[in-house]
């Protein structure tokens, strides 16, 4: 697994939709210490809705299973990228 990666401000719906193109699992963690699995549809929903506030998810932290993941959720996070495939 990939180290913990910090959001902030982010897009959901651009979010998401980067989330959908990677291959494993992506985790997000909650400060109470929850963790859900976005790649299932309903933790998804379950996951994001404890945390946006306004339409953007206000702290969190992802976990990828792998480094070609990571790189495109920090791509995102960074520069707002989504990935075209």
């Amino acid at each position: 697994m990939c180290p913990d990666m910090k959001l902030h401000d982010i897009d959901v719906t651009e979010f998401i939709r980067t989330v959908e193109k990677c291959k494993g699992n992506v985790y997000l963690k909650t400060k109470e210490g929850d963790c859900f699995n976005l790649k299932s549809r309903l933790s998804a929903i379950v996951g994001l809705t404890a945390l946006i506030k306004g339409g953007i998810i206000a702290e969190a932290t992802l976990q990828c299973e792998l480094p070609e993941d990571e790189t495109k959720l920090f791509r995102f996070n960074l520069f707002r990228e989504v990935p075209k495939a």
